[in-house]
């Protein structure tokens, strides 16, 4: 009986088929030899089909058949480039088909990206603010530290002797420098600049290595005479910056020759306004200026030396002036010095309890979160958009995965299509923070640019747009990939309208963000205006201040005579500054009654003669004004402001004997408080002492005619300065200015938030839009049957809106407490602010349901109107 069994072939020509065959021939060379051979054992027999099996084996072994370099065999992998050129043309046909949803998609990843760009290089100019140093990471500026009122604070003014003494007796201080900030008139043949700049020593420029033009920065300050001037600087006097070894004299006294230019100093540094720096060597001392230790007018940078623990050397630095200040001062028991690093000077910079702890570190922090979220907010639109739109794209996925595409190869076309749109997202958004990046410098007082000729630029750009396409694209991608093509063939696969998906919830966290923006900004407009709105205690209106330099103060009586009868001024009065800038801080005062503890206590110091009050407007509430005219001795009165009066606790404070500044004052009245620092703190208690102080009184106030225009009084005001004074120009500030000054940084963080909130509303509208789109396209049969049985606009309307509506109310439950906290931790640091009323979440909440109506009644509108007829055929 014959064997069933079925015959296995040859081992050995098989074999040598697995040796030399390529791999991707092998199984079905094997498949037909096996084949071939089991039909020839039964036709000719198992001896014969063997011999047989031999000769077929070694035909396969020719050329064509044992090449086994793979690149000779194309490759049709997904992440081949024949199949990637295949993914971006799809990709590029789809975009064009659907222009709309592609130009939505587009223009919310170009603003997305343009806005998170422009933040990104404000936060890189400020984490690189004066870190550019090659010696950043050793470099040091010294505070001071003490017990005031109770308080521990730091200021960073610091005595003279400070530098030289720290340089020399301790070898871990490399080297030290001094800084004193000065504005002085430089004079090249005809012109004539009225500059700020600064005295240093010779080793500032070893510290701060800017970047110099022209001269040695090693020998540029080493003289007596030499003076390093900026590039801005040179061509306003030489004009050229080739300036070496020229001539500029100094307040029409003294000449100094040009031993070096150095380049514009960039914005984010600490010095951007210093335009020339001069010798220690010329510092010539105010009168109200000391060598002592007990003078802090200076600022002192060290430099330690490599591997030098800072915290090592403040140990041993901390008590220097303390030593130094035995017998001069009462109390130096808490008297400190400390390092605080280059690293942190300008984002570090908020005093709290006698230590430098965050400032604007945390602007920084927060703005990089609103970055974020903006390009979160608009790669969410991709995502809804493209999820929301997921049935058109069902079939196209059920055919491929019916073809045999692979789950990774449809996850990477879809990824392909976001990271083409992002592409051209990514262009526009370059043009778009091209245009705007110098409106943009100018809210930020910033200097920022694109660095379009680097290669690192377009390395990073790339990088950001292919974590832009990632970003948007992922999550569509894997939700379309994941379809099931027997549910997509069979018609079976609709969307779920649940209530809740991702969808909505990602529609809820758009406007979440943007309700907090915009709480955000209503808030904090509302603290501005609060304290804007506060009565500063003086009449800012054609009140202006300013600085009596070259022959003025010697002529100042004359001055101020002839401002009056020339009809420029209704009134004048010199001091010890303008009334709306702190000049100096006074402590150590002694009066009837005081204890110990109120040496402690810090005033803040102004300096006045006659008509002070009538020139400013400042009220009397109790006795006179100085007037050294009729009252000589009132050189050493003084004047108290209410909270001054509270401070010291005097029930009849007219006549009352003060001991201060070395010599004995008499009180000879009290005036309304009146805002000296910042308008969001308490009034500080103030002392406004006579002319007879040790600090002369440079500023001048004037109080312009109100007869006549503002341009006519200042044309007088010059001539007769120009009368006595003909070497200086005649520079002034306005009160109302510098008062305005003071709220500059709460108004652009202001009109950033506004400026943000507004980007993300736009983002979040426009992806709005979309899916208001793709909803009343969706449900237009559902729209035309609805019709025909009379339905009317309005119930339709209401029909498409209210589902948006519904997600707003939502986020704005969530963002309500969201903002309220937020904006209520900002305000912790103001002690004179609002209270968060409940108006601001009304207006929110009105603002956003406005913005949801308008946004999405169009196409609501649009598809209510549409003939039922054509809309019963729609599908």
């Amino acid at each position: 009986m014959e064997s069933n069994k079925p015959k296995i072939p040859p081992r050995w020509p098989d074999k040598l088929v697995t040796w030399l065959v390529a791999s991707h021939w092998r199984e079905e060379v094997l498949g037909d030899l096996h084949e071939r051979y089991a039909l020839q054992v039964q036709q000719w027999g198992e001896s014969n089909a063997r011999r047989r099996y031999w000769r077929e084996v070694l035909a396969y072994l020719r050329p064509s058949m044992i090449k086994r370099k793979p690149k000779e065999y194309p490759s049709y992998s997904y992440l081949s480039p024949i199949m990637i050129r295949n993914y971006l043309k799809i990709a590029w046909r789809n975009l064009v088909r659907e222009k709309g949803y592609a130009f939505i998609n587009m223009a919310g990843l170009a603003i997305g990206m343009a806005a998170s760009t422009l933040i990104f290089l404000w936060i890189q100019s400020e984490l690189t603010y004066d870190r550019f140093y090659s010696k950043t990471d050793r470099l040091f500026q010294v505070y001071n530290q003490d017990m005031f009122s109770g308080n521990r604070q730091v200021w960073g003014t610091t005595p003279k002797p400070l530098a030289p003494t720290l340089k020399q007796n301790y070898p871990e201080i490399e080297d030290a420098s001094r800084f004193r900030p000065t504005t002085l008139l430089l004079t090249a043949a005809d012109k004539k600049i009225n500059t700020e700049g600064a005295f240093v020593d010779p080793s500032f420029l070893n510290l701060f290595d800017f970047a110099f033009m022209a001269g040695n920065p090693d020998k540029a300050l080493s003289g007596s005479n030499g003076i390093v001037i900026t590039k801005a600087l040179a061509e306003k006097l030489f004009g050229t910056i080739d300036a070496l070894g020229k001539i500029v004299q100094i307040d029409h006294k003294d000449s100094f020759s040009v031993t070096g230019v150095l380049d514009d100093l960039p914005n984010n540094t600490q010095f951007n306004n210093v335009s020339y720096l001069l010798p220690w060597s010329y510092f010539v001392t105010p009168v109200w200026d000391s060598d002592g230790w007990a003078s802090n007018n200076n600022y002192t940078f060290v430099l330690l030396r490599d591997k030098v623990n800072p915290v090592a050397v403040n140990e041993k630095i901390k008590r220097v002036t303390a030593e130094q200040l035995k017998g001069v001062i009462n109390d130096v028991s808490n008297r400190q010095i400390f390092l605080h690093p280059a690293s942190k000077w300008h984002l570090y910079s908020k005093q709290e309890n006698g230590q430098l702890v965050d400032g604007k570190i945390v602007t920084v922090r927060l703005f990089g979160l609103i970055a974020a979220l903006i390009l979160l907010i608009a790669a969410v639109n991709f995502i809804n958009l493209t999820t929301a739109r997921s049935e058109k794209r069902a079939k196209e996925v059920g055919i491929r995965k019916v073809a045999g595409a692979q789950k990774s190869a449809l996850v990477l076309q879809f990824i392909s299509e976001s990271v083409l749109l992002t592409f051209f997202a990514g262009l526009l958004a370059l043009v778009v923070v091209a245009l705007c990046i110098p409106a943009f410098n100018n809210l930020t007082d910033k200097q920022l640019t694109l660095a379009l000729g680097t290669v690192d630029f377009w390395l990073c750009a790339l990088a950001f747009v292919l974590f832009t396409g990632l970003l948007a694209g992922s999550y569509p991608a894997f939700f379309l990939a994941n379809f099931q093509p027997v549910k997509v063939m069979k018609g079976a696969f609709r969307p779920i309208h649940s209530v809740f998906s991702p969808r909505k919830g990602l529609v809820v966290a758009q406007f979440t963000f943007a309700i907090v923006l915009i709480i955000a900004t209503l808030v904090i407009h509302q603290q501005i205006n609060y304290a804007q709105n506060r009565e500063s205690g003086y009449d800012q209106n054609n009140l202006l201040f300013t600085y009596m330099s070259g022959e003025l103060p010697t002529f100042y009586g004359s001055f101020q005579q002839d401002l009056i009868r020339g009809g420029a001024a209704v009134s004048a009065s010199k001091s010890l500054g303008p009334i709306t800038t702190i000049n100096s801080r006074q402590w150590g005062l002694s009066w009837p009654g005081s204890t110990k503890a109120d040496k402690d206590v810090e005033f803040d110091r102004f300096g006045a003669d006659q008509d002070f009050l009538k020139t400013t407007g400042t009220k009397l509430l109790v006795g006179r004004e100085i007037n050294v005219r009729e009252y000589p001795t009132d050189s050493t009165a003084v004047l108290l402001n209410e909270t001054a009066v509270k401070t010291m606790q005097l029930k009849k404070p007219v006549g009352t004997r003060l001991t201060f500044d070395n010599r004995e004052w008499h009180v000879i009245g009290v005036i309304r408080d009146f805002i000296f620092a910042s308008p969001y703190e308490p009034v500080n208690p103030v002392i406004i002492h006579g002319p007879g102080g040790s600090i002369p009184l440079n500023w001048m106030s004037i109080r312009l005619n109100p007869a006549n225009t503002v341009a006519k009084n200042l044309e007088l005001a010059e001539m007769i300065a120009k009368k006595y004074n003909p070497g200086y120009p005649f520079e002034y500030t306005f009160a109302d200015e510098s008062y305005k000054a003071k709220f500059a940084d709460e108004q652009r963080t202001g009109s950033l938030t506004g400026l943000f909130a507004g980007l993300t509303i736009l983002i979040s509208c426009l992806g709005l839009f979309g899916l208001a789109a793709y909803t009343a396209q969706q449900r237009t049969k559902e729209i035309g049957v609805r019709k025909v049985l009379g339905a009317s606009v309005t119930s339709i309307v209401s029909l498409l809106t209210k589902e948006f509506i519904q997600l707003m109310l939502v986020a704005f439950v969530i963002g309500a407490p969201v903002g309220w906290y937020a904006m209520e931790k900002w305000l912790q640091d103001y002690n004179y602010r609002i209270a968060i009323g409940v108006g601001v979440f009304i207006l929110t909440l009105f603002s956003a349901v406005l913005i949801v109506l308008l946004t999405v009644s169009f196409q609501a509108i649009k598809a209510s109107l549409m003939n039922p007829v054509t809309s019963l055929r729609s599908e």
